[in-house]
């Protein structure tokens, strides 16, 4: 384990120049304070734990000290913001300040977001308040714990510094850890700028520090976007097949290496709804549940054409072809297991759909409807669900054709169906009442439910004694919060 003062800096990004990005200090907070830290995303550090503790920590993470090696860079870069293209944007409250490398080798982006003021703030403030690097850090963690790519969050370090939103806050910064903060408005930016020689520098960046084994190709860019293509058709299946909604889907927040990145306005689904919209100022519902889908190929069409210097048309849109089958395979296979299938048939998609339809128009619990499927056999859950759904016909058709389906998967006992059913059908998912009760504790001062929260969303699938409250549905007021993109 290291103390904060023995991290190993290898800044690559920055020695790109100034053509990528502007050297920025952070702006310190107001009486820095640890609000919460993640023991996993400090062990990706080789971090001592107990460091947390320490009044240098907060220093350090809240903008009042600097390590030496450091070289705090706002990055340039543009985008498609609801479908229309911003020539530039950037980092405009975030800072990277620096790569660091573990002792397995891996280089991490340490990036303070909530730094203050950078050359692409344009009317903002560049400050983060609490409320919303809470909900960031509690997501980033509680989506790698389900196995989803995801950014990582290190720290909230909060403070009395006053921020004004719709009110009057306090301003926090995260610190978020990522092997890349490169994203697709990156070469969207060199592209549209008609600036080829730092589009071809960026190009090989990427390609020799995070798809060295495209190299091998006998196309290597296109090796790569393809690679880029299939990690988002994984990432977003999985988006899916848990109910999570990101909120803005804009290419400015789309990674390079296709993780969930940049936290706004998201939400898991309580009640089943495949329409939902999670972004209180997504009016036209641009980036509902559903859409999602759609709009990671939208997206990545945008990378696309930023690419054509490098790979032709016709390539490009093989590639692009290859994005609903690689969703559709990783959607169904984690589907499958999810109704504790172990084999694959050919109406499995329809068996999906159905039930989906059935809990859409019953306002059935996502989460804890698969949850409770694997809790006893096929034939006993589906009677004890029934009640839950308002078309009992529909669903008896259901599931008999469910518990046929089961029969002829596999000869195997209830309690192996359980535990591999329970391995990946989660007890406990980030519900926003569940964030916003733990934020009003901390907008008092009260840090401990923040803590118990991150706690708790670190084993989602095991049951943990004493934590019924948070696998119960949600009050009706849980279900009707309005989240934006404010911060």
């Amino acid at each position: 384990m290291k103390a904060l003062d023995e991290l190993t800096f290898d800044n690559r990004f920055a020695r790109l120049g100034d053509a990528f990005s502007t050297h920025v200090l952070p702006e310190p907070l107001d009486e820095p304070r640890l609000v919460v830290a993640s023991k996993a995303a400090m062990a990706l550090l080789d971090l001592d734990p107990a460091v947390a503790e320490t009044s240098v920590f907060a220093e350090l993470f809240g903008g009042h000290k600097l390590w030496a090696e450091a070289e705090p860079r706002a990055m340039v870069y543009s985008g498609h913001q609801f479908g229309g293209y911003t020539p530039q944007l950037g980092d405009g409250r975030g800072l990277l300040l620096g790569e660091v490398y573990n002792q397995a080798g891996e280089h991490w982006d340490l990036h303070l977001k909530g730094a203050g003021m950078t050359p692409y703030s344009r009317m903002g403030d560049g400050r983060a308040v609490l409320r919303s690097s809470i909900r960031e850090f509690l997501a980033s963690e509680a989506l790698h714990a389900l196995g989803i790519p995801s950014s990582r969050a290190l720290c909230v370090i909060g403070s009395s510094t006053p921020v004004w939103r719709e009110k009057q806050e306090r301003g926090a910064m995260v610190l978020r850890l990522a092997q890349s903060h490169i994203r697709f408005g990156h070469f969207e930016y060199f592209y549209y700028t008609k600036k080829p020689e730092q589009q071809a520098e960026l190009a090989e960046h990427v390609l020799n520090l995070h798809y060295p084994e495209c190299r091998e190709q006998p196309e290597p860019y296109l090796a790569m976007f393809r690679e880029i293509v299939e990690r988002n058709a994984e990432m977003i299946a999985k988006w899916q097949a848990y109910g999570f909604c990101h909120g803005v889907m804009n290419t400015d927040n789309m990674s390079i290496l296709g993780i969930t990145f940049d936290f706004g306005p998201f939400a898991f689904l309580d009640d089943f709804d495949a329409h939902f919209i999670c972004n209180h100022s997504d009016h036209e519902g641009r980036y509902s549940f559903s859409n999602q889908v759609p709009i990671g190929q939208w997206n990545l069409s945008a990378l696309a054409q930023a690419l054509t210097p490098f790979i032709s048309v016709d390539a490009l849109k093989e590639a692009l072809g290859l994005y609903l089958p690689f969703y559709q395979a990783h959607y169904l296979d984690l589907m499958r297991r999810r109704l504790g299938l172990t084999t694959a048939e050919d109406d499995d998609q329809k068996l999906v759909e159905s039930v989906l339809k059935l809990m859409q128009n019953s306002g059935v619990d996502y989460t804890l409807f698969f949850r409770r499927l694997g809790d006893e056999s096929a034939e006993l859950a589906v009677k004890r669900l029934r009640d839950d759904f308002v078309d009992l016909a529909g669903f008896d058709a259901w599931a008999e054709q469910y518990k046929a389906r089961v029969a002829r998967d596999g000869d195997y006992t209830q309690e192996q169906r359980r535990e591999r059913m329970h391995a990946v059908n989660p007890l406990y998912i980030l519900r926003n009442y569940l964030a916003q009760n733990a934020i009003a504790a901390a907008e008092a001062g009260d840090y401990s439910e923040v803590r118990r929260l991150n706690e708790v969303l670190s084993k989602p699938f095991e049951e943990q004694a004493g934590m019924e409250q948070y696998a119960q549905r949600p009050p009706d007021w849980g279900k009707h919060l309005e989240i934006s993109c404010s911060s």
